[in-house]
């Protein structure tokens, strides 16, 4: 039989190691929840809604026009001394040709960091009559897309249109009121009047959210400015694609695509092309899911590991070391080649600057002016 003293110690001994395992677990829960909550890299996410009825053809071809610009500037952001990352989603609405059940609605392109894609896929759009709904645009955007938890991300809607915003099932108090709670910012796009988006509460559907109101004319065609560095850009675009090393099924697919989009940019404008251009030597071009040397930079993929089946022609019965020169001597020419491009742009904004006293380019103008304004609250700057 135990003494009442042993009994005693027992008892004590299991509660301590109880509080012990208490505290490990709830330490172990803690530092999960930290690691998921606060992720080391920021990102600026935007999603862009863009009306495609009837009118809004001006509005489409600016944003096919300006994307490499808004996103040119997007790359210049920093964010506690590190360069954010960039998510951009496309939804279009108020279309005849989308489903009705679903509010006139379509996601054409979630969250993603692939530019070519989402460029892709801004060129695809066409307009066509139909019903205007903007709450509900809001709140399926707001619903579908990965907003994150991480407070030093700017998270930003952008929706365009023309139509009153109190149209349909979901009202924008209520889209603007979970737009708080996901802690992101509507900014609205009126495409006409000023006095008039506010009479049909596009200023009221950004205030919900402090986010900014602004109004543009949409049918206002895209200012370019050429620049005498513009020529010496587009030559070294050229060779920046040979450093592509097009790897796996996506591959060949994808690299036919990145010339296909040099091809759209430069439908615009030699000007628009050069955008595009500095945009594929930032950081904020990335291709690791077709593209040997940034699949390597970023440990995508183990050299050992790929089946000859996967590789280009170029590397086919070549050993591994040999591969893993060929990667670093692309990896070294496209540096060389980024940095170029980069002090010609230094060279080209400063030309441009002293030629043009405003952005008078619509939807950039007014897509850069609210993401500089809403940014600045959270220490983001701009080199």
């Amino acid at each position: 039989m135990f003494t009442e003293t042993f009994k005693t110690y027992i008892m004590k001994t299991l509660f301590k190691s109880s509080l012990l395992l208490a505290f490990i677990v709830s330490f172990s829960v803690a530092t999960a929840m930290n690691k998921n909550d606060n992720p080391s890299k920021q990102f600026i996410k935007v999603a862009l809604l863009l009306d495609t009825s009837n009118s809004m053809d001006g509005l489409i071809d600016q944003a096919k026009a300006q994307l490499w610009g808004i996103i040119n500037e997007l790359s210049y952001a920093k964010c506690n001394n590190e360069r954010p990352n960039l998510l951009i989603a496309l939804y279009e609405y108020g279309n005849d040709r989308l489903n009705a059940k679903e509010g006139y609605i379509r996601q054409v392109i979630g969250f993603s960091d692939d530019l070519d894609d989402i460029s892709k896929e801004l060129f695809s759009l066409t307009t066509n009559g139909g019903s205007e709904f903007c709450g509900k645009v809001i709140q399926t955007s707001l619903n579908q897309l990965d907003w994150g938890n991480n407070p030093d991300d700017l998270k930003l809607i952008f929706i365009a249109g023309n139509e009153p915003f109190t149209q349909g099932s979901v009202n924008y108090k209520d889209a603007a009121a979970n737009a708080n709670e996901k802690a992101v910012t509507v900014n609205t796009i009126y495409c006409g009047d000023y006095n008039q988006g506010i009479s049909t509460f596009w200023k009221d559907g950004a205030a919900l959210t402090n986010g900014d109101y602004l109004s543009i004319n949409h049918n206002q065609a895209t200012v370019y400015i050429a620049s005498p560095y513009d020529d010496a850009i587009l030559i070294l675009n050229k060779k920046l694609n040979k450093t592509y090393i097009a790897y796996g099924e996506k591959g060949k697919d994808k690299i036919r695509l990145q010339a296909v989009m040099d091809s759209e940019a430069e439908s615009y404008s030699n000007a628009n092309a050069v955008g595009r251009t500095i945009s594929k030597s930032s950081h904020l071009y990335k291709n690791s899911k077709w593209d040997l040397v940034d699949a390597v930079a970023d440990e995508e993929v183990v050299i050992e590991d790929l089946k000859s089946a996967s590789l280009p022609k170029e590397l086919k019965g070549k050993s591994s070391n040999e591969i893993k020169a060929y990667i670093k001597q692309k990896s070294l020419e496209r540096t060389a080649i980024q940095k170029e491009i980069q002090q010609l742009n230094i060279k080209r904004k400063l030309f441009i600057s002293e030629q043009q006293k405003e952005n008078s380019n619509g939807l950039e103008n007014a897509m850069i002016s609210a993401i500089k304004t809403q940014a600045k609250k959270k220490n983001y700057k701009w080199d």
